[in-house]
């Protein structure tokens, strides 16, 4: 892969918590689960540190979708829709993003998503690098890489993907998808906060019962959510489910609620399993997830 070299002391100032507000733009694959869609609420209702400038739709596979182009599809409707309910989103345009996972590390998937990360990295001033945050496969971020390697100096990558580094595998679902994309967002260099799945973001246990208490009546966003959770299971009886994805935005709001620390970038195998070598460069990594300071804040700002 043939990407610009950044020195290790800007990657570092680049994987320093942000002391002022920062630009973002939130690469998601809406469709796929429950828990984007409250990622996108909460990022939208945290105006004091974010300040989202897009939204691109990203590729999934699974039973709710045919392929990764009718899973992005869906992902851009279902945006459509929190738009139609939300508006604080009114002014904030949609992207579509790839129609297929990356067919080899060196060629990159055109997209309108993928384009518009390259044109709004690229006008970032050295000082204001524009923030990534993804919570889906990693193709659209990876695509603008090939496309122009020279935003890897623009831009901080926050990404929910794959397991916590001890875990046995890290088959997980946003990085198993699109192994080559994975590849290039972990080799490239790029200025990279992970936050693991499994071990991690996994603490991010709600229930009906919390979401019909502090979200349903909050208006038509609150109602929308609750009805998202409600019909994620036909029986909510001792039942509670992971809101993922909320990790990556709470990391941007207090870094405080992800504890975390640097270390070197690990190595993807294509069996999904980690390996490490102290040779590379630097990321940065949450290691725990406080879920309570996270969840009170979404409640509160939700009211």
């Amino acid at each position: 892969m043939n990407v610009p070299r950044i020195s290790e002391q800007k990657r570092l100032e680049r994987l320093t918590y942000p002391s002022s507000k920062v630009r973002a733009v939130l690469d998601t694959d809406t469709y796929n689960e429950i828990d984007d869609q409250f990622a996108v609420v909460y990022a939208l209702k945290s105006p004091e540190k974010i300040k989202l400038e897009a939204f691109y739709a990203a590729p999934f596979f699974n039973a709710l979708s045919t392929g990764p182009k009718d899973g992005m599809e869906k992902s851009y409707r279902e945006l459509e829709k929190i738009k139609s309910t939300l508006p604080e989103m009114a002014e904030v345009p949609i992207y579509r993003g790839s129609e297929s996972y990356l067919p080899s590390a060196e060629t990159a998937v055109e997209s309108e998503a993928a384009r518009d990360l390259v044109e709004r990295a690229m006008a970032s001033p050295d000082n204001d690098p524009l923030y990534v945050i993804a919570i889906g496969a990693i193709t659209n971020i990876a695509s603008a890489i090939l496309l122009e390697p020279q935003i890897i100096g623009k831009i901080v990558v926050v990404w929910l993907g794959g397991h916590a580094l001890h875990w046995p595998h890290t088959k997980e679902f946003n990085l198993q998808q699109d192994l080559h994309a994975s590849r290039i967002v972990l080799d490239s260099g790029v200025p990279l906060v992970l936050v693991p799945c499994a071990g991690v973001a996994s603490h991010m246990i709600t229930t009906l019962s919390e979401i019909r208490d502090y979200v349903m009546d909050c208006g038509d966003i609150g109602n929308y959510l609750y009805e998202t959770y409600k019909r994620c299971a036909t029986d909510h009886f001792g039942y509670s489910r992971v809101i993922w994805d909320m990790a990556a935005i709470a990391y941007l709001i207090n870094p405080d609620w992800l504890p975390n620390s640097l270390v070197h970038s690990p190595v993807l195998s294509e069996h999904f399993r980690w390996s490490f070598d102290p040779s590379r460069h630097w990321i940065r990594c949450v290691r725990q997830v406080n879920r309570d300071p996270i969840f009170q804040d979404f409640f509160r700002k939700l009211r």
